[in-house]
C-alpha cells in the first residue's frame, strides 16, 4: 500500500511502519523511548546545533528539537513531505531546518554547514561509515552520535590488540575517542534489522585531513591474518619496511591489529619520507 498523507492533522501512532518502510533507504524507525532519552542525554554538554541525517518518522526529532536547534536532511521524498507537516511549527520557528535531499550531495565541500555543530542520527547502516569517516574530515564537526550496526560500532571503537582494531579504529582514534554508549537490540525499531546495533560516540579532539594516510591504512589492513610488513610490501620495498621495524623495535612478525594508532602514523610519516603513495583515496 503506498504512503498517504491524511489532509487532516497527522498521528504519528496511525501509521503503519513496517508498510512505510523503504528497504532501498536502509529504513528502520526507532521508537524506543528509553533508546532514544539515553541519546539525548549522551549529547555533548554544550548549546552547538545539531545535524539529523535520516529523521524518518520523526521520532528523535522530536527530542532534539526541544534541546537544540537541528538541521535534518532526509532523501526519502515521503517522508520529507509527512515531516514538514509534523513539524510545521518547529520549522517556523527556525527550530528546525528540514533539507530534502541526499546529505551526501550536499556535502560535496569539506564542511557540511558553515558554522560547528554535533552529528547525532539514527543513521542508515548502507552509509553509516561513509557519514562517519565524512564527520570525522569536516573541521566544523565537533562530535558524532550515531546509531549504527554494532560490528561497525566495533571497528570505531576497538583499542589496539582487540580483534576488531581496524583502519577504522586508527581513523577515530586520530580525530578523537571513540566509545559505544549503548548497545540497542532489534526490537528497538520497528521494522526490527536483522542485526544488533550500537549507539557510537566519536568526541573529536582533531580532523583527518590526509587522504593518504587513509589509503595507507586500507593496505596495512587489507588482509589482517598477514603480517603488516606483508601487507606494506605492496607499497614499499620490503627491505626498507623490516629496517624501519627494526628501529622502531617492532617485531617482523607483527600483526596489523597489534601496532597502536601512534605508531601507524611514525610508520606512515617515515615511509612517505622517501616514497611517494599517490592512489586516489576510496571509502572503507
Amino acid at each position: 500500500m503506498p504512503f498517504k498523507l491524511k489532509k487532516s492533522r497527522m498521528n504519528i501512532n496511525e501509521i503503519d511502519r513496517g508498510k512505510i518502510a523503504n528497504k532501498k533507504f536502509g529504513q528502520n524507525f526507532l521508537e524506543d523511548e528509553s533508546v532514544l532519552e539515553q541519546i539525548i542525554q549522551a549529547m555533548p554538554d554544550d548549546n552547538l546545533p545539531v545535524v539529523e541525517i535520516g529523521p524518518g518518522l520523526g521520532d528523535l526529532t522530536k527530542k532534539l528539537v526541544q534541546v537544540r536547534q537541528v538541521v535534518a536532511f532526509e532523501v526519502d521524498d515521503r517522508l520529507c513531505l509527512y515531516l514538514k507537516k509534523l513539524f510545521s511549527q518547529e520549522i517556523a520557528d527556525g527550530k528546525l531546518q528540514l533539507i530534502c535531499g541526499d546529505v551526501l550531495e550536499q556535502w560535496t565541500k569539506g564542511s557540511l554547514l558553515e558554522y560547528s555543530y554535533h552529528l547525532v542520527a539514527n543513521l542508515p547502516y548502507y552509509i553509516a561509515t561513509t557519514i562517519i569517516l565524512k564527520a570525522l574530515r569536516d573541521e566544523n564537526c565537533k562530535s558524532t552520535l550515531t546509531m549504527v550496526q554494532k560490528e561497525v560500532a566495533n571497528k570505531f571503537s576497538a583499542l589496539v590488540d582487540d580483534r576488531n582494531f581496524s583502519a577504522l579504529s586508527v581513523l577515530a582514534q586520530s580525530a578523537g575517542e571513540a566509545q559505544i554508549s549503548l548497545l540497542v537490540p532489534p526490537q528497538a525499531f520497528n521494522p526490527a534489522p536483522k542485526v544488533d546495533s550500537a549507539v557510537l560516540k566519536i568526541q573529536k579532539t582533531d580532523t583527518l585531513k590526509d587522504n593518504r594516510f587513509e589509503d595507507f591504512l586500507k593496505v596495512a589492513f587489507k588482509q589482517p591474518r598477514k603480517t603488516l610488513i606483508k601487507n606494506l610490501s605492496s607499497l614499499y620495498p620490503k627491505s626498507t619496511i623490516e629496517t624501519l621495524f627494526q628501529r622502531l623495535a617492532l617485531e617482523r612478525t607483527i600483526r596489523p591489529h597489534q601496532v597502536e594508532t601512534m605508531l601507524y602514523h611514525q610508520i606512515y610519516y617515515e615511509l612517505t619520507k622517501e616514497y611517494t603513495y599517490g592512489k586516489e583515496s576510496k571509502n572503507f
